[in-house]
């Protein structure tokens, strides 16, 4: 019995890691926001008000009231999410309207997506960047992930209907990740499932490198490319509302400050 307990005790460990990240802290700057939108490589950050007003600042004026953009589409209501992968093709989604908003590098609204109004209908909770001129979707009727065309209103790809209530979606131009209640799943641009494993109590994710970092428990976690094991980032005691990285920083916001930290993912 004891041998039993001590091989799955070292199974976990090897599962789940134990090599503790150590992220020097940077910064913290106060904001105010919604929903941050996070920083693109051109070093612009982006962010949603409670009047549901979308900005973007050069990220030295972060806090001050200069070099901002605005956007602002009262009529589509709610902003749900933000996703500033590619800046030439910026995605807000208005989930309560069933709509998404793609705008361009100068916050014009380009291209809008009511799918209240096309067929086959879809009732969509979650939307994703993709390459060239597609998002990934959750279609909640169908259970499915969508890889959709939104200029040919047509879907390139559809998944199996996934069992769970879906907690999260993320995606790169490489990659998709999908984080239900049960499970988190790895999908190539194509649509191929390359990588699925139970969900061990993650809540949320965010990518770097083309590697996930997940919250669990009010802990952050960086994940192998495969998913197979995971290592703890030790922080101070912060509130995490949001997290997000770029390149090798990663950012956490408290809902007061914009935390910024050195971390290595490679």
């Amino acid at each position: 019995m004891m041998r039993f307990i001590l091989i799955y005790i070292f199974a976990v460990s090897v599962a789940f890691g134990q090599d503790t990240i150590n992220p020097l802290f940077i910064k913290s700057q106060p904001i105010k926001a919604e929903i941050i939108g996070g920083f693109d490589k051109f070093d612009n950050f982006y962010y949603t008000t409670k009047n549901n007003s979308f900005f973007k600042q050069d990220a030295a004026h972060i806090s001050s009231v200069t070099n901002i953009s605005s956007f602002s589409n009262l009529q589509l209501g709610d902003i749900a999410s933000v996703d500033v992968y590619n800046p030439l093709k910026i995605n807000l989604f208005y989930k309560d309207l069933n709509s998404f908003i793609i705008l361009d590098n100068r916050l014009a609204d380009v291209f809008k997506i009511d799918f209240n109004t096309l067929q086959p209908y879809r009732n969509v909770t979650h939307i994703s960047t993709g390459f060239d001129n597609t998002v990934w979707l959750f279609n909640m009727d169908s259970q499915q992930l969508e890889l959709y065309d939104y200029k040919q209103n047509r879907s390139r790809f559809r998944s199996v209907p996934i069992n769970g209530k879906i907690l999260d979606l993320k995606s790169n131009f490489n990659f998709c990740w999908l984080l239900t209640q049960n499970h988190l799943y790895q999908y190539n641009y194509l649509g191929s499932m390359i990588s699925k494993i139970p969900n061990n109590g993650f809540e949320k994710i965010a990518i770097s490198n083309e590697k996930l970092i997940v919250l669990k428990s009010d802990r952050l976690y960086r994940m192998g490319k495969d998913l197979s094991d995971s290592q703890p980032i030790k922080l101070p005691n912060l509130l995490i509302k949001q997290f997000f990285a770029t390149t090798e920083t990663l950012y956490i916001y408290d809902g007061e400050n914009l935390h910024h930290y050195q971390l290595k993912l490679d």
